[in-house]
């Protein structure tokens, strides 16, 4: 009888995963969300239904359970062909799946992660009242890992959960019927950050993360324990599994997809799509250098302190994800001229301005900072570009102090001003500062095309020499 695989032909080790669960018709939960989070993680994907639901971001307006006979047949079809390195349980909506689902496991003895589903986003009862019993008597001795909300801990442990101390409690109490480890996660605590619990081998784990405060939630629980059996298909221990799934799954919620008009969807797929733009976002930033660098008028609008030009990935997390100029674009012999090739992390103040732009419009991917005169403003005016300021002469002494803080501070206040991001922010200088302004654009060649209009039209309002 074959149990999980690792049989591959010489040259391959591919791992797989199944998953056990419900189909969202909206694509944001159960099977669509693992197949995704398997594929970003390195893993194939396998499924077996268990129910096909009709929902959408709002709301589940019906249910319908696959016979557990079609369920088991499932399971054993991928089982005896493909195999399974890992597995996990998603919506199980009654009594007779459940048992079903424990018989194939205890049959072939593949490692599985139990998320006990019990109600959708939408508050839609995805497990039948009396199926939890089941679920404890007959899933849970057979898991490697279960991932219980607070809400389902609560349940599954017959505890009142308000504070981690609680949670710890849960886990203790709910691997007394038999998983391997317990994690409960601590999305609906309300602490400062994100604090999960692995409860394993007699000893308490936290794993923390800034708490991402969105609506683009819808998903959570079915990718968080996707990644931890992807990770555990490629051979992770069940710390690091769970650790590489918090990470996952931070970053999904961060850039989950503001659409329908309840709870979006998580993007378990943000964190591949990131590291695959890197090249095209360096190709971009370089495409605009050479635009920048043949024309015989950019040059002057090159402040003293020199211009960046910074562009960031889609889904970036912070500066080290924003590519700019080490060393800045300088004015050569009345022609600028990049320092060095773009890099990732190479850039503060502008990378700062931009992060801060991104908060309010996430289609603003790239910043170019030039000088900053009147003459200059009055062309962006001709040209037709939105533009907002501040004063850095009212800049607070606790934000003077930090380097790069400036910067962040000046563009929100620019932006409350106007209400929106502008084409450009400006501001006029201070005490030993310059005057600058700052070019936002969707990319970096769109911001180099905003600085050579300009430069063409400032050009005209120097006077040529004799």
């Amino acid at each position: 009888m074959k149990v999980f695989s690792n049989q591959f032909p010489i040259g391959q080790t591919f791992p797989k995963a199944l998953t056990i669960a419900g189909v969202d018709s909206g694509g944001g939960a159960g099977i669509a969300a693992d197949l995704k989070t398997f594929a970003a993680l390195g893993v194939h994907g396998m499924s077996a239904v268990t129910s096909v639901t009709a929902q959408n971001t709002q709301t589940v307006t019906a249910i319908h359970d696959l016979p557990a006979t079609m369920v088991k047949a499932q399971i054993e079809a991928v089982i005896e062909d493909i195999g399974v390195d890992a597995a996990k349980t998603g919506m199980l909506h009654t009594s007779e799946i459940i048992e079903a689902v424990a018989y194939e496991i205890r049959k072939y003895g593949f490692p599985t992660v139990v998320d006990p589903v019990m109600v959708a986003k939408s508050g839609a009862t995805l497990l039948e009242p009396a199926a939890v019993k089941t679920l404890k008597n007959k899933l849970l001795p057979l898991a490697k890992v279960v991932t219980p909300n607070i809400p389902e801990a609560e349940v599954l442990s017959d505890l009142k959960i308000k504070s981690l101390r609680e949670a710890a409690d849960a886990a203790m109490k709910i691997s007394r019927n038999g998983p391997a480890a317990v994690v409960i996660k601590g999305g609906h605590l309300q602490e400062d950050v994100s604090v999960d619990l692995l409860y394993m081998d007699g000893e308490l784990r936290r794993f923390e993360a800034d708490r991402v405060n969105t609506d683009t939630t819808h998903g959570t629980g079915c990718s968080f324990s996707a990644a931890i059996t992807a990770e555990l298909a490629k051979g992770k221990d069940i710390p690091e599994a769970v650790e590489s799934a918090k990470r996952l799954i931070t970053d999904a919620v961060r850039f989950g997809l503001k659409i329908g008009g309840g709870h979006g969807p998580v993007n378990p797929m943000a964190s591949i799509y990131r590291e695959a733009e890197r090249y095209s976002i360096l190709e971009n930033i370089s495409e605009a250098l050479r635009m920048l660098e043949v024309d015989p008028n950019f040059h002057i609008l090159i402040p003293e302190s020199q211009t960046n030009l910074a562009m960031a990935l889609t889904f970036a997390r912070g500066l080290e994800d924003v590519a700019a100029i080490p060393g800045r674009i300088v004015n050569l012999g009345g022609k600028a001229h990049a320092s060095a090739p773009p890099r990732f992390g190479a850039s503060r103040h502008v990378a700062a301005t931009l992060m801060t732009a991104r908060k309010h419009n996430s289609l603003v991917r790239a910043a170019m900072n030039i000088k900053f005169s009147e003459e200059i403003l009055k062309i962006c005016e001709k040209l037709g570009l939105s533009t907002s300021s501040y004063d850095r002469a009212r800049e607070p002494p606790e934000i003077k102090i930090v380097e790069g803080r400036s910067t962040s501070w000046g563009a929100e206040e620019a932006i409350k001003a106007a209400g929106k991001v502008p084409d450009i922010i400006y501001h006029r200088g201070d005490w030993g500062k310059e005057p600058m302004a700052t070019i936002l654009a969707g990319t970096a060649v769109e911001a180099a095309k905003i600085a050579l209009d300009l430069a063409a039209e400032y050009a005209k309002t120097i006077p040529k020499k004799s």
